[in-house]
Order: C-alpha cells, then sequence, then structure tokens
C-alpha cells in the first residue's frame, strides 16, 4: 500500500505556452500538464510487504524507468510520467531549438492517460498492466538511484515478465514471455500459436483508445500450454503512453500529420478513411496474426467489445482520475469515448477489408503441407498442415479468400521440407505466389486443368533441390530468395526483432 502522505503537483507546467505558439504547434494537453493534483507518495520501504529494492536503471528514448524488485523476486518498474524524445537526437541538437521543439511535443501525450485504461481493459476482456500514479520524493531508498529519480510524477505497475500467476489481469500466466521470445517460437513450430481472436480484440482496444504506437516491443504474452504440449500466446498490451493522442490541433503539427498519418488526435470519431495510418505500425503483426480469422470473426469480436464498455463503464474508468483531472476534462472523455464506442463495428470492417486486400502466409521451420483448391470462380481456399511423421497431419488453420476482398496471396514455406498441393488452379482473379524458402520442397498440381487453362499463379523456386511437378498454366520461376522470405529467422525481420 502507498503512504497516507500526498502532494499536490503538476506534471508539466513547463509546457504552457503564448497563444501564439499553440496557433502553430498546438494546444494539445497544456492544460492537463500544468494543473497541480493530488498524488499519494511513495514509500519504498512500505509500498509492499518487505519493499522494493531498486535493482537497474532503463527506458526508451522518451521515457525513464526503474526497474524494483520485492523480497520474493516479484519485479516492478516505475515509469516517468514526463518524457524527453530529445535523447533519440544527436547530441549536439539535444539542447537546441530542435531539440527544445521535441522537448515541448511531449505535450500530445495525456499524462494521466495510461491510469485510465486498466479498468477500461478488465471491462474489455483485455490482459493489461496495472499502473498507479505516484510522487516519488528525495527517498533514501533510491539509493544510487536518488538524483536521477528523486521529486518526479511515475506510473508504478507490475512487470509483466516471467511467473505471473497471482497475477489475474495477465491471465495468472506462469510463464509471460516477451515478442522477441513468442515470435522466434511461433515461426520455429506451429505448437506456437498466438490467440488470434484475443489479439483482434486488443487491436480493436487500442483503436478505440487511438493508440497508434503498437510495435512488436509494446506487447508481452502470456503463455498456456494445453494438453498435447501445444503452447497458446495470449497478448498482453503494455505501455500507454500514446493512448488519446492529442497532435493535429495547430497549424504547423496538422500539416505534418498529412504526412505522418499514424499521428491521429484523439477526437469523437475515428477516421474511416485512415484506419490504415492509424495501425500502421502493427501492421506487421497484424498480418502475421490475424491472417486466419474471416469478416465475420472481426465483426463478432466488434459488436462484443461494443457491448462490454457501457456508458457507465467509462464513467467509472474516469473517475479513478485525480479529482482535478477529471473536473477539467472527464465530460470530454466520457463522450469521446461513447462515440468512438458506436463506431467499433465499422471500424472493424474497415480494418478487415485492408488488412484481406494483400495476404502473406507463412509457414515455419518444421514441415507443413500447404493445400489450395477453389470452390469457385472467385475463391481460393488454403489449408495449411503440420506434417507428422508418426502422426495424422494436423490442421494449422484454414481460411477462404474471396476475389471482392483479396487481390494477392503470397504463402512462404520458410524451413523444413514443406508440400504444396494445388488441387485446382486458382481463378484468374486472384493473384497467387508461392515462395519455397529453405528445405527441399515438393510442388504439386492438379493433375488435369479441366475447364481452366489461366492462372495468375507462379511457384518461385529457388533451385535447392526441390520436385515441382505441376501443369503448364502454373508458371515456374528461378529466384534468390530474400532473408525475409528464406527461413523463420529471417521473417523475423518482418516484425523488428532480429
Amino acid at each position: 500500500m502507498l503512504t497516507d502522505s500526498t502532494v499536490q503537483i503538476a506534471a508539466g507546467p513547463q509546457y504552457q505556452r503564448s497563444g501564439l505558439h499553440t496557433f502553430f504547434w498546438g494546444k494539445h494537453y497544456r492544460d492537463l500538464w500544468a494543473l497541480p493534483v493530488t498524488v499519494p507518495v511513495l514509500n519504498l520501504r512500505t509500498v509492499v510487504p518487505g519493499g522494493l529494492t531498486p535493482v537497474r536503471e532503463g527506458g526508451s528514448f522518451q521515457t525513464k524507468n526503474l526497474r524494483l524488485v520485492d523480497r520474493n523476486g516479484v519485479q516492478y518498474v516505475l515509469r516517468s510520467v514526463d518524457k524527453d524524445a530529445t535523447k533519440a537526437l544527436p547530441e549536439g541538437l539535444q539542447d537546441g531549438p530542435i531539440g527544445r521543439l521535441m522537448k515541448d511535443q511531449t505535450s500530445v501525450i495525456n499524462p494521466y492517460g495510461a491510469y485510465v485504461v486498466p479498468r477500461l481493459a478488465r471491462a474489455a476482456g483485455v490482459y493489461h498492466t496495472n499502473p498507479r500514479l505516484v510522487y516519488v520524493g528525495d527517498d533514501p531508498a533510491l539509493g544510487e538511484y536518488r538524483q536521477s529519480f528523486a521529486n518526479a510524477l511515475y506510473l508504478l505497475e507490475e512487470r509483466p515478465e516471467g511467473d505471473q500467476s497471482t497475477v489475474a489481469s495477465f491471465g495468472n500466466s506462469s510463464r509471460v514471455e516477451s515478442s522477441r521470445k513468442v515470435f522466434t517460437n511461433l515461426m520455429a513450430n506451429p505448437q506456437f500459436r498466438v490467440d488470434a481472436r484475443r489479439y483482434l480484440r486488443a487491436r480493436l482496444f487500442d483503436m478505440w483508445l487511438g493508440d497508434w504506437s503498437r510495435r512488436e516491443d509494446q506487447w508481452r504474452w502470456a503463455s498456456f500450454e494445453g494438453p498435447t504440449g501445444a503452447v497458446r500466446y495470449h497478448p498482453i498490451p503494455r505501455d500507454r503512453d500514446h493512448a488519446f493522442f492529442k497532435f493535429n490541433d495547430g497549424l504547423f503539427t496538422h500539416m505534418i500529420g498529412w504526412v505522418k498519418s499514424n499521428y491521429q488526435t484523439f477526437g469523437e470519431k475515428i477516421r474511416l478513411s485512415d484506419v490504415e495510418g492509424l495501425n500502421r505500425a502493427a501492421r506487421p503483426m497484424d498480418k502475421s496474426l490475424l491472417v486466419y480469422l474471416s469478416r465475420d470473426d472481426f465483426r463478432q469480436i466488434a459488436d462484443s467489445l461494443q457491448q462490454q464498455l457501457p456508458d457507465p463503464v467509462i464513467r467509472e474508468a474516469l473517475a479513478v482520475w485525480p479529482k482535478e483531472v477529471y473536473a477539467l476534462a472527464g465530460q470530454e472523455f466520457e463522450r469521446k469515448l461513447s462515440q468512438r464506442r458506436d463506431q467499433l463495428p465499422a471500424v472493424a470492417d474497415k480494418f478487415y477489408t485492408l488488412l484481406a486486400r494483400n495476404i502473406e502466409l507463412p509457414g515455419t521451420d518444421q514441415p507443413e503441407r500447404f493445400v489450395l483448391d477453389s470452390p469457385s470462380a472467385q475463391l481460393v481456399r488454403v489449408r495449411v498442415y503440420q506434417l507428422g511423421a508418426s502422426r495424422p497431419d494436423s490442421l494449422v488453420g484454414q481460411r477462404t479468400f474471396s476475389a471482392t476482398e483479396t487481390s494477392s496471396l503470397k504463402l512462404f514455406g520458410l524451413g523444413g521440407n514443406d508440400v504444396f498441393e494445388f488441387r485446382a488452379l486458382p481463378p484468374t482473379s486472384i493473384t497467387v505466389e508461392l515462395y519455397d524458402g529453405a528445405g527441399q520442397d515438393v510442388v504439386l498440381g492438379p493433375t488435369a486443368a479441366t475447364g481452366q487453362a489461366r492462372t495468375r499463379s507462379t511457384i518461385f523456386e529457388s533451385g535447392d533441390g526441390n520436385t515441382v511437378l505441376v501443369p503448364k498454366p502454373l508458371k515456374v520461376e528461378k529466384y534468390r530468395p530474400a532473408a525475409t522470405e528464406f527461413d523463420a529467422a529471417g521473417w523475423l525481420l518482418r516484425h523488428r526483432l532480429y
């Protein structure tokens, strides 16, 4: 528990600027940054039984972090409310005009945004961290970190890693893992899979919050092992600094927003015309993890999410803000969250449409069998099986693609001795490309291309001992695989994890 003492402090009064400055560079959340709020003082010796001990300083280019550990080895982290993006600049520019302008734009972040997300996430059925707003004074328990971390506002939260079997908001998972570890496993063996419907729920929740910064390193994964040894990963979004982002309210920032379309202001409406921009940072993950979900899946999850976030839930979540913050911004956020919630089905449909246009479907470094057929002139059905030497092949996933939604479909065998089986020629309405990758693969075509003499399908064959037996309408081209097409390790380059 926290101490009974409190302080009244503003998160960033330095972000207040003249009317002329805000006309060009935006008003953003400057009033919230300058607002004095009442905050509990953190006492490291009493916050949990036995206290917390600082062990390591860290953080990104913007956020200053301090890792803490309790007497049982449970890890926590202090994350600074104030940010400093100038650390990404060369040292000579940090204190100049460019550095000052970058620091000023910290005001695009709602300093208290991450603080209200947990209650919303719990209602939405999305895993979450549990940040608490605290003030760290000149506490001797900071030890060697006293000078760097004293006298500032922080969010104190659990560090989502390792054994979290006592933390319900992490699914009580006994093993929470990093994105690097999880995606390495996903590419190595189809026994490892992400719960795609849970991931989609989390992603729609991101859009509702206006949180565009959802790269791979913004996630942790709760793992659950099934009776057969297969592992399922459930997503844990973390680091909500960019939830409720406000950017396009100045002349220059509005112009920048035309180019940087991911910098979208949290307004009363989600811009359906630029759902793609809002999700650009997470696009590699979305394409990989949502590849087997249908439009109906997207619609069902959006409808469910909408029903789980009624106005009373929104109101209750915002009520955890310091009373000063709620008085200034509570009604505005209730209105915006309510209206954005009503858009979720339309947003989900647009999101699906964008992802369905160009499909990339990877295998793993284990042997798989890709089976393609064409139920009708406008459809291509793909089924992927894990090949078993001593047991029947097991279905990894399947999906039927329609020419009304999909223009191109690319299959990547990656590693392993894979089998690609065309049971019918794909229709000309969808471009199909097959990339064999590493291993000695077998590509089989239909024995007779009856009723169809044309197809827009190409087999890109690397020439490393593959067997290719296909009829003439299937085009075969020699090629040298790129690193991102060759094997699982290369595919991780698409996720910026290798």
